[in-house]
């Protein structure tokens, strides 16, 4: 089989490696990939979001079967376009990817459903949201409607930082025209848990949860980034809460997109938190989260190729979907500065036994060198039977890596550990 995956970072990478375990697959194309994916797939020099291009491509190339990785084109229709043209694909429709293409359209699916989320408000002119924050309760937290790398949220634990980011997303236009219409809803407290789902669009089965880190600095501090590593499975994700989450989330939100006409397939991210008055709903993604593919995908012990073209068949509830009981952690190497201005094109020196645990985000290949490219540039993974031990190692093979400038974390996974512990 001939397999196209559309993106280039580090969940792409990810995506490629474990698809490359089928032995069915004769080929991977990575769409745009990057110079670090060269040894697992041929890159093809087309942009993401270059639909016709990638069409055309994909047409002439014979491909058996694509992954649509990232939000752009899931939102932009490129998995309605390739059908069309007689090839498979996993990942949602473009009425289905509007699930994360608005947050206005996933708030008022959540309201309309009954489906737990916090309180919000929707605006769509700067000038009455400024009067909204100027008496709205304090901690607040600022979404733009659209698409925004990951970015377009501000936690805004003041009044004057809520006002700033109606400005900067409304006025200023910080995130173009995703940020015509903004919600602005109530702070939630409790452990962020982020659960990928596959589904057909009739069966839902989780994959292991993970715990994402969002800020660029130690203690959570800093602002807010695409991830700075992850950890699976999240110790506050229980049993019952799993359960209580497919009762009250999982199913209807898949029920409600049924019944609104978008059915979705593919993989559905749940981004919850966990309250005192239960898991509610923060985000929904349309496609695998970007730190979390990264350790959930090595901890998968079927074949991911099968269960993906199951989710396309709508044989989902034939498919056995089967997770390691061991941990995973990965620690997100960054360019300094990131995720505000930064430099790139410094050389990138791994050493060989540590090429296997990294996935490659942002880097380009020049003369056989490989060179820094992007804000996010590795992802170091490991995975050992503790979460103690995975964290170790990941942190033990990031020093075998350099590069000018590199940033990253040094806590990631200190909040789980706390939680296996007691302490928290």
């Amino acid at each position: 089989m001939k397999i196209m995956v559309v993106g280039g970072g580090g969940r792409e990478h990810a995506i490629i490696k474990k698809v490359k375990e089928n032995k069915s697959v004769t080929e991977i194309f990575a769409v745009p990939g990057n110079g670090g994916m060269k040894e697992d797939a041929t890159l093809v020099p087309i942009g993401a979001k270059e639909l016709d291009k990638i069409c055309e491509f994909a047409k002439n190339t014979g491909i058996d079967y694509a992954v649509v990785a990232p939000d752009d084109p899931l939102v932009l229709g490129l998995v309605d376009r390739l059908e069309e043209l007689g090839i498979p694909c996993f990942g949602p429709r473009a009425n289905a990817a509007i699930i994360e293409g608005s947050k206005v359209f996933s708030k008022n699916l959540m309201k309309k459903y009954g489906i737990p989320t916090a309180e919000y408000e929707v605006f769509e002119s700067a000038e009455s949201a400024l009067e909204y924050v100027k008496d709205c309760a304090i901690p607040t937290v600022v979404k733009a409607d659209g698409l925004a790398l990951g970015k377009g949220v501000v936690i805004a634990m003041t009044r004057d930082e809520a006002i700033d980011a109606v400005r900067s997303i409304m006025e200023d236009k910080k995130f173009g025209a995703s940020g015509n219409r903004i919600v602005i809803e109530e702070f939630l407290t409790g452990p962020e848990v982020s659960v990928l789902a596959f589904t057909d669009g009739i069966t839902v089965k989780p994959m292991v949860s993970s715990m994402d880190h969002k800020r660029a600095y130690d203690n959570d501090e800093g602002l807010n980034t695409g991830g700075m590593g992850t950890i699976a499975p999240n110790p506050y994700y229980t049993p019952e809460i799993a359960e209580e989450c497919m009762r009250t989330i999982f199913l209807p939100t898949v029920e409600a997109m049924n019944k609104e006409g978008r059915t979705f397939r593919g993989c559905l991210y749940f981004g919850l938190m966990l309250t005192p008055k239960g898991p509610k709903v923060i985000e929904y993604n349309c496609r695998f989260g970007d730190p979390e593919t990264q350790v959930v995908l090595p901890l998968l012990e079927s074949d991911l190729l099968t269960v993906m073209q199951a989710t396309t068949n709508s044989t989902l509830s034939e498919c056995e979907v089967c997770f390691s009981e061991k941990s995973a952690c990965c620690v997100i190497m960054a360019s300094g500065g990131y995720p505000e201005k930064y430099n790139s094109g410094y050389e990138i020196s791994i050493a060989p036994e540590a090429r296997a645990s990294v996935y490659v985000a942002g880097a380009k290949c020049e003369e056989g060198k490989l060179l820094t490219a992007g804000g996010r540039v590795l992802g170091v993974t490991e995975i050992a039977d503790t979460l103690g031990e995975a964290i170790a190692a990941s942190y033990k093979t990031v020093e075998k890596i350099s590069f000018e400038g590199a940033h990253y974390r040094r806590d990631i996974g200190a909040r789980a550990m706390k939680a296996i512990n007691g302490e928290s």
